[in-house]
């Protein structure tokens, strides 16, 4: 019984191919980006938004989102991005996806400032 509870709230880590795809499909998808203001101004993906995991407020910003809707969560190369995961699935979040990578994995389109 306690394996299949742990596999049922496990992390989806997925390649940037597989995260692309299912960003796309996936009609109620959150697309958030965990680093810093100046990583995310420089070179974001399109329609994400920006929680800073180094901000004091971070987790009360995380805690306002639709805890029943599917969560992508990207950062630079995937290790931020995946303890966000984890905090995230401990505090009720049941749809939560890790760029496995990061951003630099990325072959979809970006945006610029």
């Amino acid at each position: 019984m306690a394996a299949s509870l742990f596999n049922k709230v496990r992390i989806n880590h997925l390649d940037a191919n597989s995260f692309e795809k299912k960003l796309s499909e996936t009609e109620d998808a959150i697309l958030v980006d965990v680093r810093t203001e100046e990583e995310h101004y420089n070179t974001r993906i399109p329609g994400s938004i920006l929680i800073n995991v180094y901000e004091p407020g971070f987790m009360n910003e995380i805690e306002k989102l639709d805890k029943d809707k599917s969560i992508f969560v990207y950062c630079h190369s995937g290790g931020r991005s995946s303890m966000v995961c984890e905090q995230m699935m401990k505090i009720g979040f049941t749809k939560v996806y890790n760029l496995e990578d990061g951003i630099v994995s990325w072959c979809g389109k970006l945006e610029h400032s």
